[in-house]
């Protein structure tokens, strides 16, 4: 079953609410275990409002003697993975790393932000080394303007493409309702619009990021289906 890992050594990336929301949005078709590794259990604490998704199981005591195990054990029991990870190089993360079909390194459009996710490039590589399979992984740049496209973001985005990064073509925006997830304990779904403004563009954002994703891993599955059925349009957009 596809596990997908998201680290990223800088705070304030978006690590955690893009593993939070693609997870949410892949729930809707699928089950989905959703692996909080990160020290501080954001996600453990978020999903202690009782509002998590009915396919959405989180779990929150792995650590770096176990998270192997967790992975196995949530792998062999629904079809995603998803797994949100301390941003440190420690052998907790190269672990998780080790079992992941696809990494996903989070980053804000600065250059500090790209210098920063450099480190977890060099993560993924040496994970690549350990176990002589390649690792296919992608940045996927957050916090972004859905209005402006800054003269920096785009140097940015091109030094990335032309050092032969991969970068996801979505980016994850800057929106109220990311962070009105968090406030309220919900998911995007139990949000509501008359409170959050641009909900309906916020589920549009992540809808386009999850079938990204997927057609990510089919591609790097050869263009097999999963064992959940062919990787589908999420909530239903084709």
């Amino acid at each position: 079953m596809p596990t997908i890992a998201f680290v990223s050594p800088k705070g304030g990336a978006g690590k955690t609410t893009s593993a939070l929301l693609l997870s949410t949005a892949l729930s809707k078709l699928y089950d989905v275990t959703i692996i909080d590794a990160d020290p501080n259990h954001p996600i453990g604490t978020w999903a202690s409002g009782g509002n998590a998704p009915p396919r959405l199981s989180i779990v929150s005591d792995a650590n770096e003697d176990t998270i192997i195990e967790r992975i196995e054990a949530a792998a062999s029991e629904t079809p995603f993975v998803v797994v949100d990870l301390e941003g440190t190089a420690s052998k907790l993360v190269i672990y998780a790393i080790s079992q992941a079909d696809f990494v996903i390194i989070p980053t804000q459009g600065s250059q500090l932000d790209a210098n920063e996710a450099s480190r977890a490039i060099r993560v993924v590589l040496q994970s690549e080394k350990m176990t002589g399979i390649a690792k296919p992984y992608a940045v996927l740049l957050t916090r972004t303007s859905s209005l402006i496209r800054t003269r920096g973001l785009a140097h940015i985005q091109n030094g990335l493409i032309g050092a032969g990064i991969p970068v996801l073509e979505t980016e994850l925006n800057e929106r109220d309702a990311f962070k009105a997830v968090f406030s309220f304990q919900q998911p995007l779904d139990g949000l509501s619009a008359a409170e959050v403004p641009n909900l309906d563009k916020a589920k549009a954002n992540i809808e386009s990021l999850a079938r990204e994703v997927l057609a990510k891993l089919t591609a790097e599955q050869g263009g097999r289906e999963t064992d959940a059925g062919e990787a589908p349009a999420v909530a239903g957009v084709a």
